[in-house]
């Protein structure tokens, strides 16, 4: 990695830590909308300066509002592994953006029950290892798939980024 990729991930995992900061209340928990994952997709133009940023920032936002090493740990490698899917197959990258969401769900809603109550899905009180999934697959959807992607049409049409193209 050269200057300008360090420093563009430098910026990506600051820019992610500080809108789950503080957005904290809807991205903490059980139900939650992590608005920082819309930024995942940025793989697909960005490149791996923005895998590793989503990652780190992943890592600075699970070690502020600590809720277990499991999290941090986890938490930090469902980032990186979805950024590099959404890096890896830009060429169809709402498939792999909705990819990236189940990955998260999976990992994230694996762990969290342990530590939450699950939310009823429809009004259905599922396992709750399930239910977790489920819930945070929903919104890992909502934020990647829906936020993410207008935000990187949106970027992508705009030209504005292009000095920064991997």
């Amino acid at each position: 990695m050269n200057t300008k990729d360090i420093s563009l991930t430098a910026v990506i995992a600051a820019l992610y830590a500080a809108i789950v900061i503080i957005l904290a209340p809807i991205s903490f928990g059980p139900i939650q909308l992590r608005v920082a994952d819309a930024l995942i997709p940025l793989a697909a133009l960005l490149g791996l300066p923005a895998v590793y940023g989503v990652a780190l920032g992943a890592l600075v936002a699970n070690t502020y509002w600590f809720l277990s090493p499991i999290d941090i740990v986890l938490g930090t490698a469902a980032n990186l592994v979805a950024g590099y899917l959404i890096y890896r197959y830009k060429d169809r990258v709402v498939f792999a953006s909705l990819i990236a969401s189940v990955v998260i769900g999976v990992v994230v809603g694996g762990y969290l029950w342990l530590f939450f109550p699950p939310p009823s899905i429809l009004g259905v009180q599922l396992p709750a290892w399930l239910g977790m999934i489920i819930s945070i697959t929903l919104s890992s959807i909502l934020a990647i798939t829906g936020i993410g992607l207008a935000l990187l049409r949106l970027l992508e049409g705009s030209g504005y980024l292009d000095q920064f193209k991997a």
